[in-house]
């Protein structure tokens, strides 16, 4: 069931215009033009080597674009590190879970909120009256995100340390370490990588329900077309850097040059 925004889309959140990476000799993202408007989930797609990771290591300061401009909310993002890029509203997760798997579940979320806290290592390590309760405001926005997960990251989990928990409620912690930082744009790289079907339909159900009930953007990469077709307000299909077809599910997944970059040169002109 495909699941669409209750509103039409909005203020632009994240822009990219004419945005060009290359290294050395290669080229792997040419004169590209995003734009991603506020509340939208848009898929992007392709084939390996299509440039989709670079795509978001440009977005998040991991590189930086040799031509164009990368726009959150109007202003620009060029040139600032990643951790500035993070508290400006923009985090992401990674095709494979980067987690700290010695500490718990709850440890996990509450480490990405510290960015936004103002105790410090000094009043930190005295154990200030303050920074204790900031210490208890960060735990609790940390169990009310977890929540949001329902019973896969609550309760006794909480304590678990992180490698004990399932691939899929791994990849559930990876997400909900993502919205403790205060980001109201979220990068998912293919959030149902390594899931069965079950779990598939249960990921994006969450991804859904990141726009509906928690408001947030979001730009997806994923090979799953299960999950694209079923979450996705737009696609947009990269090759070789370039960007050769967007609009809905239906029109990306017929357009010819789609065809063509997944099956083969000649493949679409012989349906």
């Amino acid at each position: 069931m495909t699941v669409q925004s209750d509103t039409s889309p909005a203020a632009c959140r994240l822009e990219l215009v004419g945005v060009g990476k290359q290294f050395g000799g290669l080229r792997s993202l040419t004169n590209l033009d995003l734009a991603v408007h506020d509340r939208e989930i848009v898929s992007v797609i392709g084939p390996n080597g299509a440039g989709k990771t670079t795509l978001f290591n440009v977005i998040t300061g991991v590189y930086r674009a040799d031509d164009g401009k990368v726009l959150l909310d109007g202003t620009s993002l060029l040139g600032l590190a990643p951790a500035r890029i993070t508290n400006r509203g923009i985090a992401r997760t990674f095709q494979n879970v980067r987690l700290f798997l010695n500490m718990s579940v709850i440890d996990n979320v509450m480490a990405a909120t510290y960015g936004r806290t103002s105790a410090g290592l000094f009043r930190s390590a005295l154990s200030t009256r303050g920074a204790r309760q900031e210490e208890k405001k960060v735990r609790e926005e940390a169990e009310e995100l977890l929540r949001f997960f329902g019973t896969r990251l609550t309760g006794y989990r909480w304590d678990q340390p992180a490698y004990s928990l399932s691939y899929a409620n791994r990849r559930r912690l990876e997400i909900a370490r993502a919205m403790a930082t205060g980001a109201h744009v979220l990068l998912l790289d293919e959030p149902a990588a390594g899931m069965n079907p079950a779990e598939t339909k249960e990921i994006t159900e969450v991804v859904a329900r990141l726009r509906d009930e928690r408001g947030y953007t979001i730009v997806l990469i994923e090979h799953d077309m299960n999950v694209v077709e079923g979450v996705s307000d737009r696609v947009v299909a990269l090759d070789h850097g370039t960007k050769i077809a967007e609009g809905s599910f239906e029109e990306v997944a017929t357009h010819p040059s789609v065809v063509e970059a997944y099956l083969g040169r000649g493949t679409a002109s012989k349906k």
